[in-house]
C-alpha cells in the first residue's frame, strides 16, 4: 500500500471505542488496484512456497464505523491476470487443468457477514465463486488506519489473511512425487493488502 498503508495516530481510535473518528469512516469506498495486492501462496513439491498474484480486479467496500456488522465488501478478479513470475506456469494455471479461464473468466467475492473482533481486528465472511462453484470463505482483517493522500483522496487501509482448500472449488489437478506427497498443496493461503478510496 505504499505510503497509505500505515497507521495514522492522528485518526486512530482506541481499542474497542466507537468515537467520532471511527464514525467518520462510514461511507462507500472503491478499492484502488494500483495500491492493492491480492496474493496467493501454495506449497510446491512439499518443500517450498510458490507465490502469485492477480493484476486485474475491481472491488468496493461499504464501511460502517458505528456498526461494523453493517459493513460489506465485493471483489471481482479477472483470472487471466494471474501472475506467478513464470510464463509457462501461468499458462498452465489458465488452462483446463486449473482455472479454465475461457469458460470461467472471473472469480468473485460477496460478503455476507462482518464482525469486529476488538481493537483493529475484523472478520469478513462471504461467498467465493470460482469455476462455477460458490462456497463460504472467512477473511481476517487488520485495520491499518486512514490518511488523505496528496491528491485529496480519503483512504482506508486493511491487511487480510485467509486459507482455503482448492479442491473444494474443483481445483484437483496434481502430480505424485517419487519421494511421497504431491506437487501442489491443497491448502492455499490468501493475503490481501487493500487501499480503498472514499467515494465523493
Amino acid at each position: 500500500m505504499g505510503i497509505f498503508g500505515r497507521k495514522d495516530n492522528t485518526t486512530a481510535t482506541p481499542a474497542g471505542a466507537t468515537g467520532p473518528d471511527l464514525a467518520a469512516l462510514t461511507g462507500d469506498y472503491t478499492i484502488d488496484p494500483a495500491h492493492t495486492t491480492i496474493e496467493f501462496v501454495a506449497r510446491h513439491a512439499m518443500v517450498t512456497n510458490v507465490r502469485g498474484s492477480f493484476q486485474d480486479f475491481s472491488g468496493s467496500l461499504h464501511l460502517d464505523g458505528q456498526d461494523p456488522a453493517k459493513s460489506t465488501a465485493t471483489l471481482d478478479v479477472t483470472m487471466a491476470s494471474i501472475d506467478t513470475g513464470n510464463a509457462d506456469r501461468d499458462g498452465h494455471l489458465k488452462s483446463a487443468d486449473f482455472f479454465k479461464i475461457d469458460e470461467f473468466p472471473t472469480m468473485t467475492f460477496r460478503s455476507t457477514k462482518a464482525e469486529s473482533l476488538g481493537g483493529e481486528d475484523y472478520r469478513i465472511t462471504g461467498n467465493l465463486s470460482l469455476l462455477g462453484v460458490t462456497r463460504p470463505i472467512t477473511i481476517d482483517l487488520e485495520f491499518n488506519g486512514v490518511a488523505k493522500d496528496p491528491f485529496g483522496n480519503e483512504r482506508a487501509g486493511f491487511e487480510g489473511k485467509a486459507e482455503l482448500l482448492r479442491s473444494e472449488w474443483g481445483l484437483t489437478w496434481n502430480a505424485a512425487l517419487e519421494t511421497g506427497g504431491v506437487l501442489i498443496s491443497d491448502k492455499i493461503k490468501l493475503n490481501f493488502d487493500v487501499s480503498a478510496i472514499k467515494n465523493a
